[in-house]
């Protein structure tokens, strides 16, 4: 009853709440919304917002259907550079175009045919709110009435004519082609790691801000900065030192302001004399051109966080014994007079043992002055407004997992048992658990380091917990045997760098393996998948991104430049529409600069996952099951009044 009285304030009359009904109802029967997964971005933020634009080739796919034969080719790969770069195509057609005011005229009629197409599975509400507030009544109008209808062509052609000649025509396209983004994807899914390796984790979590509907299943990456921002001084040093490892320093320094200048001065200091071979960047993409003098400045940075680093590690190691990592203390494993690594009693020659730093009676010590440099940068990370705000979105916005529309979403991996059987794990609290109670309790752990009213050694040791999500063997974000990041630098033995995978990576192929984990996190229904990302695919080398008979998709395909190499591609995306699922394949992208000069798209390979016999309606997805509840409680609420249980009351009296 008292959920009922609330609810007849929404709805205080009979007619009110049947009209609800009946706009449910209705909405139950429009085809189901376009979904679109992306993983492992990796701060590639023009491949990543281009991807967002071209809805990974979908609009370029509508524009196609809707203009057939039309118009040309190259009209249609004009169009859709437009639709995905606005103002900055505008630019370019001012230039070349002798009529300008005809261009505008055709052009509006085409992006109103594209918007229009785009629309069409939402409900005028829907669309309404999506419209700028300045065009909204206009691309209303011209959405809704046609220049077939004869007794409207005239009315159409006048809004239009009207546009341009006040001088509105490139505000009006720059408005209808943002509405085409908004609408051409419902829900957009980041499967993790926006952070690392490429130069624009900020401007996509700036992107992020203002973006219509979207959630994040936190990667390892992501899990770094957030340790980094609630004060982890192990992970602060791993994120600094993967910037200066692909000598892409933007979103630190110009993002979040993180002063590095203490870093470059102490290591100029104390790394001077040392060659620092083993800490070169690696140089890719934008990077490629760096001069000598700064790469060798950023070797000696990389080589003095990097020793910083192992002697903060060494000291969580220690203090948290429960964590079964004591093999990774790397530094007392050293010989320092022969410059010898004993790895399972096995002797490794060092590339080299420079260390002025150390102290090999008590390797994890800082020095006075290593303390005195951490000290400025935790403050840098501490005041860094841009980054709080960018990890609360993250917060708000994220968890460990999803179950959305029987798809189980996750970034890495879920701690299996060698039989397949998922593994108990211990968290903070000194429990154990496993499969979904195990990644919801570690989103609690996540969220406590961040609340300042949490009992405080609880609190510490949710912030000491984000090193070990980062590179413990039973993080469901790592799951390997170790990261072998100090025998990469310092040992030529391959051996010693092999990372052994969890049997989740190596079971994961297993139909059966897969049904279980789906099983324990309570996602229903004959067509449920897993989707995550977290390791690139390999095409190159014949891997199938469809695993488990189709069970699981794995949709990292390598969106760092970084991995382009290695992968062969740059990167999977997938969609989901009211039709099925199709996988997109991409080639490296070039350049926003270069799509809007030469009409440049991502050149993507489309794979059909699987088709629906019927076409998928709003009925059929979580949002329909909300629905029929809401449906449901209206008609308990028509029942009140038609039976005198509740009064009927006028809406000023509500």
């Amino acid at each position: 009853m008292r959920y009922l009285e609330l609810l007849s304030q929404t709805f205080p009359t009979i007619a009110e709440a049947s009209t609800e009904i009946i706009n449910l109802q209705a909405i139950l029967n429009l085809p189901k919304g376009t979904e679109h997964f992306l993983a492992d971005i990796h701060g590639e933020h023009e491949a990543f917002q281009h991807v967002l634009k071209n809805a990974s080739g979908n609009i370029k796919r509508k524009v196609n259907e809707i203009f057939g034969n039309e118009i040309r080719e190259s009209e249609k790969k004009e169009l859709c550079t437009l639709i995905y770069y606005p103002a900055q195509k505008l630019e370019l057609v001012k230039e070349s175009e002798e009529d300008i005011e005809d261009w505008y005229h055709i052009t509006i009629h085409h992006l109103v045919k594209v918007c229009r197409d785009v629309s069409s599975k939402y409900t005028r509400s829907k669309v309404r709110k999506a419209l700028p507030p300045e065009f909204s009544y206009i691309i209303q109008e011209l959405l809704h009435e046609r220049t077939e209808d004869t007794n409207k062509s005239a009315y159409v052609s006048a809004i239009i004519d009207t546009i341009i000649s006040t001088g509105s025509a490139e505000d009006f396209i720059i408005a209808i082609s943002n509405v085409i983004h908004r609408l051409a994807i419902d829900q957009l899914h980041i499967l993790g790691d926006i952070y690392d390796r490429g130069p624009g984790a900020h401007i996509i979590l700036d992107t992020m801000l203002t973006y219509h509907s979207w959630d994040i299943q936190w990667g390892n990456h992501d899990i770094l900065w957030m340790g980094a921002c609630a004060g982890n001084e192990a992970c602060m040093c791993n994120v600094i030192r993967l910037s200066l490892r692909y000598s892409n320093l933007t979103t630190l320094e110009e993002g979040y302001g993180i002063n590095l200048i203490p870093l470059a001065t102490f290591a100029i200091d104390t790394y001077g004399d040392d060659p620092c071979e083993e800490f070169k960047p690696r140089l890719n993409g934008e990077n490629a051109d760096t001069d000598t003098k700064t790469q060798m400045l950023t070797a000696r940075m990389h080589k003095a966080i990097s020793v910083i680093q192992f002697k903060i590690e060494s000291q969580l190691f220690e203090r948290h014994p429960e964590w079964k990592m004591s093999d990774r203390m790397v530094l007392s494993h050293i010989d320092y007079e022969r410059g010898v690594y004993t790895v399972d009693g096995k002797e490794y020659e060092m590339t080299s043992h420079h260390f002025p730093t150390i102290d090999p009676s008590h390797p994890y010590r800082l020095t006075e002055s290593e303390t005195a440099l951490m000290a400025k940068l935790h403050h840098s990370f501490a005041v860094s407004e841009k980054l709080h705000q960018h990890i609360r979105m993250m917060l708000r916005h994220g968890c460990m997992y999803a179950v959305v529309n029987n798809n189980l979403l996750f970034h890495a991996s879920i701690p299996l048992c060698e039989d397949g059987s998922l593994k108990e794990v211990e968290l903070p609290n000194g429990k154990k658990y496993k499969g979904k109670e195990l990644m919801h309790n570690i989103g609690m752990v996540i969220r406590a380091a961040f609340q300042y009213d949490t009992e405080p050694l609880l609190r510490q040791n949710a912030i000491d917990y984000f090193l070990y999500l980062w590179c413990g063997k039973d993080s469901p974000l790592f799951d390997k045997s170790k990261m072998a990041t100090f025998e990469r630098y310092f040992l030529t033995a391959k051996e010693t760098h092999k990372e052994e995978k969890g049997f989740y990576f190596k079971l994961r192929d297993n139909e059966e393996i897969c049904d279980r984990i789906m099983d324990a996190f309570e996602v229903e229904g004959p067509n449920r998948h897993i989707i995550n990302g977290h390791v690139p695919v390999h095409v190159k080398t014949g891997e199938n991104p469809i695993k488990a008979n189709g069970k699981l998709m794995v949709i990292d395909g390598g969106f760092s430049q970084a991995y382009h190499k290695e992968t062969g591609i740059a990167g999977y995306t997938l969609v989901y529409h009211s039709r099925g699922f199709e996988l997109v394949q991409h080639e490296p992208f070039t350049s926003a600069r270069d799509a809007v000069l030469r009409g440049t798209d991502i050149k993507s390979t489309i794979q059909i996952v699987e088709m629906s016999a019927q076409r998928m309606r709003v009925a059929d997805t979580d949002k329909g099951k909300e629905i029929r509840g809401q449906i449901a409680d209206l008609e308990k609420l028509l029942y009140a009044y038609r039976h005198g249980i509740i009064k009927e009351r006028d809406r000023k009296n509500k």
